[in-house]
């Protein structure tokens, strides 16, 4: 819930107060427990919010080793978010699946990144989003506003964005627990054995091209898991579908060249291949995703319809 501003039961004025409860049988540290609960702060602004006595259990400040019980309640108080004097509201033609007052799910167009990066302040989503929702939270401080998860700058289809707090720790949860699904699709090149399959490999930084990333070592990367469905075959390229079970950088676009098959116009990880139309990035597209309402917990499902681009290619490759 949001806090007015004044007085807050913590002594300070303007911010937010989260409400946790503990459904746990066994005990478990507060700081442990509130770092699985809110994947998008870190460890180190968990335990500054607890020693600053941001954090409460049954209306008492709490301490990091507090040990909590089915049914506590546990308040945060969030301060707000940071000022980034460069981080504009700028007007851009949304493509609005689904809003609502607690979330908005867009259709992401091909060529729009969708956080602000170095040397890329401008023309992204999230500024597109602050000049279409007046007060998005900010993410422990990054230029993140209620960004629940991402979709490569030239990657197309279904993201969403949360417009509260609690909705974004909620769907952040989804994504991580897997709750929320994602489904995608894609040409590659060549046609792979078999009619669906999983890739598994733990991606991270490429050992020599650190702008790239690749499947690496379980030391060097992070578990990801890619399942794939061969939807049709078009002669020397497959349109496949995937589902995601993590949600690494670059994830699809890294297992599908480890897995020899390459999505098309990636510029990236299909550098010099032959392409039978001229294309501007990769044609890979977020088509479905599904959750559960934040607030209502509804499961909802939304689908994103197929870019030009991407219909204009199946039309080539299918008259071959």
């Amino acid at each position: 819930m949001r806090s007015p501003e004044g007085n807050t039961g913590f002594g300070i004025g303007k911010g937010e107060i989260i409400i946790l409860h503990y459904p746990k049988p066994l005990p478990m540290r507060l700081d442990r427990w509130l770092v699985s609960q809110r994947p998008e702060q870190s460890r180190a602004s968990i335990q500054k919010f607890i020693n600053n006595g941001l954090v409460k259990v049954n209306e008492i400040t709490a301490k990091a080793k507090t040990p909590l019980r089915k049914g506590d309640e546990i308040k945060l108080w969030l301060p707000p978010p940071e000022v980034l004097p460069y981080l504009k509201p700028e007007k851009m033609n949304l493509d609005i699946i689904y809003e609502d007052e607690h979330l908005i799910v867009i259709n992401k167009k091909a060529g729009i990144a969708v956080h602000p990066a170095p040397g890329n302040k401008d023309g992204t989503l999230v500024n597109g989003l602050l000049s279409h929702c007046q007060d998005l939270p900010g993410i422990n401080g990054k230029l993140r506003p209620g960004i629940v998860h991402r979709l490569d700058k030239d990657t197309t289809g279904c993201i969403v964005i949360a417009k509260t707090q609690e909705s974004l720790v909620a769907l952040q949860m989804q994504i991580q627990q897997r709750i929320a699904s994602r489904k995608y699709i894609a040409v590659v090149h060549g046609v792979p054995k078999g009619d669906q399959g999983t890739i598994i490999g733990p991606i991270g930084r490429h050992p020599i091209d650190r702008k790239k990333y690749a499947v690496v070592s379980e030391k060097e990367g992070r578990h990801a898991c890619t399942h794939w469905e061969l939807i049709e075959r078009l002669g020397d390229y497959s349109l496949l579908k995937f589902k995601l079970d993590t949600g690494r950088t670059h994830q699809i676009r890294v297992h599908c060249a480890h897995f020899g098959h390459p999505i098309l116009g990636d510029q990236t990880y299909s550098r010099c291949r032959k392409l039978p139309i001229k294309l501007s990035g990769q044609v890979l597209h977020a088509i479905e995703l599904g959750l559960q309402h934040p607030v209502t917990n509804e499961s909802i499902v939304f689908n994103a319809p197929i870019p030009i681009i991407f219909q204009a290619l199946l039309t080539t490759l299918r008259k071959k």
